[in-house]
């Protein structure tokens, strides 16, 4: 028989198993045996071909072997970026570390002075309290001027030049402005003072610096002080105003607050605010201080003035003078002490029998 024959007619016998099944037909002994021997076939071919127990474990326990492998190799990777990363995270810190070490001592116009600006602002970030800001920014500016003296010395080329004074006057304008801005708020005439006298110290040290620079730079230079003089001048205007009710205008420039004009009406209450010292006289029904004066005989009188050592004997041809009875001494009478009676005794009975009873008193 070949195949489309074979075919044809389990179909046939698969149709009418079906209809056998469903009751539409009724089967013959012959037809029924048929049918079951087929299914049974059917059965038995199944259960042959399914695996036993002991391999289903083994499929199982590969299968799973496998999936661990497979969740296993991303782990081994990320651990190994992990690791790559963490490495190059730490040879950048070392690098940088080293480089801001050797950029210690650059100065302007050098390959390493940008990352010594970088450093001095990271400074800068990690300085939280307004006070410390601003002294770290005159510090930075101050820096800048010994540079200015050191390109002097080595002779640098006047960009050098430019690119310091530049910097110096940023941290100088950032300095000035937060230090004014804390002192109009907090008050302070010793800061005032202390950033008058810097300011003087820098103009100074730019003054001897200018014939030795770049014919180029040297008004760079003079711009640089004057600044420096309008510092010193901001600081005076805002000390004059620190008693005043109304210390500035509400408007501010590159150096801060800008002071007040006009009259000044004094605050009491300004932390500036000098109050003269409160003197008080003595009532007039007090005693001076000053022993009386003596009244001393003159020398013409011919009296005697030294004390007597005996008794007085009455004068001759007159009247005796007067007894005073001399009073005795004063005795002070002292009041009368008077004695609290003890508080009565109480007695409290035991609580407990077999102990002896309390007293109080």
């Amino acid at each position: 028989m070949g195949v489309p024959g074979w075919f044809a007619r389990e179909r046939a016998d698969g149709d009418r198993f079906a209809d056998l099944v469903d009751g539409t037909e009724s089967p013959d002994d012959d037809e029924f045996a048929h049918e079951l021997a087929l299914v049974g076939g059917l059965r038995e071919l199944g259960a042959g071909g399914a695996p036993d127990a002991e391999t289903r474990q083994r499929i199982r326990d590969e299968i799973a072997g496998r999936l661990a492998e497979a969740e296993a190799a991303p782990k081994r990777r990320g651990h190994a970026v992990a690791n790559l990363a963490a490495a190059a995270v730490a040879l950048i810190l070392a690098l940088g570390g080293i480089t801001l070490l050797l950029s210690k001592d650059a100065l302007p116009g050098d390959p390493l002075y940008g990352i010594k600006r970088a450093g001095e602002s990271a400074s800068l970030g990690l300085t939280f309290d307004e006070q410390d800001k601003a002294k770290k920014h005159l510090e930075f500016a101050a820096n800048r001027v010994g540079e200015l003296d050191e390109l002097t010395r080595q002779g640098a080329p006047t960009a050098a030049y430019f690119t310091g004074l530049a910097d110096f006057e940023t941290d100088l304008r950032a300095g000035v402005s937060q230090l004014t801005a804390l002192v109009t708020d907090q008050g302070g005439q010793a800061r005032l003072a202390e950033l008058r006298s810097w300011a003087r110290q820098q103009s100074d040290r730019l003054g001897l610096q200018i014939d030795y620079a770049p014919a180029e730079a040297r008004d760079k230079f003079d711009s640089a002080r004057v600044l420096l003089e309008r510092v010193q001048a901001r600081t005076t205007d805002l000390g004059s105003r620190l008693v005043c009710y109304t210390i500035t205008t509400g408007s501010s420039d590159e150096l801060g607050a800008v002071p007040a004009a006009g009259d000044c009406v004094r605050n009491p209450d300004s932390p500036d605010a000098v109050l003269p010292p409160v003197t008080s006289s003595p009532p007039s029904s007090a005693p001076s201080a000053t022993p009386p004066t003596p009244t001393s005989v003159p020398p013409s009188s011919g009296v005697d003035t030294a004390a007597p050592t005996g008794p007085l004997a009455p004068p001759s041809g007159g009247t005796p003078p007067p007894v005073v009875a001399t009073p005795g001494p004063t005795t002070r009478t002292l009041p009368p002490t008077t004695t609290t009676p003890p508080p009565p005794l109480v007695s409290i009975p035991p609580l407990i029998p077999g102990l002896p009873p309390i007293i109080i008193g």
